[in-house]
């Protein structure tokens, strides 16, 4: 297998010339590229990753960060990163950390090590190195990138919805159907996310005057305290039902769920896109990038009975 030197060689220029060529071509002569490009081609040369690595002090890796990997709304997100950080040509490292600050914190740590070029996080909290390195960065973007959730304190660009927006439409879906006593089973209220949807609904309740009618639980996004939390409110007479995010189950169960659709998938793929920019240094400010949702109106909802 032919290596830098001999393409250097037949080329004659220097081996720095074959990296420009290979990773800068716009500053080299289109005369001497073509002569590099000539020996490429006839020698059969392909730069190994590692060297491209070097030479550009970048690992090729995207550090992605999710809070349970065992949540499948989490899964489409995923797998939008996946496919948007190999067109790019980069690998995904992936680092389950269920919640754990200590985890994020670990994870955070890579990029200080230059184990990872960017960092993709899923959860709220954004770590205290990931913290640090935003700082010291400021004004320019460090290349730490949020997705899902969305506070604009923490100084980083953001994929989300509109969460408050969509929470509205489905408080604004039970009431025209003639429901007032309606139950809500919020996440974690740490979550800038599960604030603003209950915010959200709060706000829609009000409007219509009934605020002091709802039924406003706590739970953790886990299926064990949606099921604990939601037994005791489908236990009540009245049981309009609504869910949030259209994960793939949400359409399967008996009867079908109304919910809020998110596009995780592209929520997945736009999280890459503003990491690779800020890589590529097109960065400016930090971008937050509010992409739209779908109210999905399956069986779960019907007008209250006797309309």
């Amino acid at each position: 297998m032919a290596n830098i030197y001999e393409v250097a060689r037949r080329a004659g220029v220097s081996t720095a010339t074959v990296s420009r060529v290979l990773s800068q071509p716009a500053v080299v002569s289109a005369a001497t590229r073509r002569r590099v490009l000539d020996a490429i081609d006839r020698l059969g040369y392909t730069p190994t990753a590692a060297a491209k690595h070097l030479r550009t002090l970048r690992t090729g890796k995207l550090l992605v960060t999710v809070p349970d990997i065992s949540n499948p709304f989490f899964s489409l997100i995923l797998r939008g990163i996946e496919d948007a950080a190999q067109r790019e040509g980069y690998a995904v490292l992936l680092g389950d950390t269920q919640h754990d600050e200590a985890r994020e914190d670990g994870y955070a740590t890579m990029l200080k090590r230059k184990e990872a070029d960017g960092l993709i996080f899923l959860g709220h909290r954004l770590p205290r190195e990931a913290a640090a390195l935003v700082r010291g960065m400021a004004p320019r973007c460090a290349p730490v990138v949020n997705g899902c959730e969305f506070n604009p304190r923490l100084g980083v660009p953001s994929v989300h919805i509109d969460n408050a927006k969509a929470a509205s439409e489905a408080m604004d879906h039970l009431f025209r159907l003639g429901h007032r006593r309606i139950g809500i089973i919020t996440g974690p209220l740490v979550s800038p996310l599960s604030r603003d949807r209950l915010r959200g609904a709060l706000a829609r309740a009000k409007k219509e005057r009934a605020e002091r009618d709802l039924l406003v639980t706590n739970g953790d996004f886990s299926i064990e305290s949606g099921a604990a939390e939601g037994e005791g409110l489908l236990g009540r007479r009245e049981r309009p039902v609504v869910g949030f995010d259209d994960i793939r189950f949400a359409s399967f169960m008996d009867p079908p769920l109304t919910t809020i659709s998110q596009p995780m998938r592209a929520i997945g793929v736009g999280t890459v896109r503003l990491l690779v920019e800020i890589l590529n240094g097109d960065a400016g400010v930090p971008e937050s990038v509010t992409l739209p949702h779908t109210l999905v109106v399956r069986s779960s909802t019907a007008p209250l009975r006797g309309r």
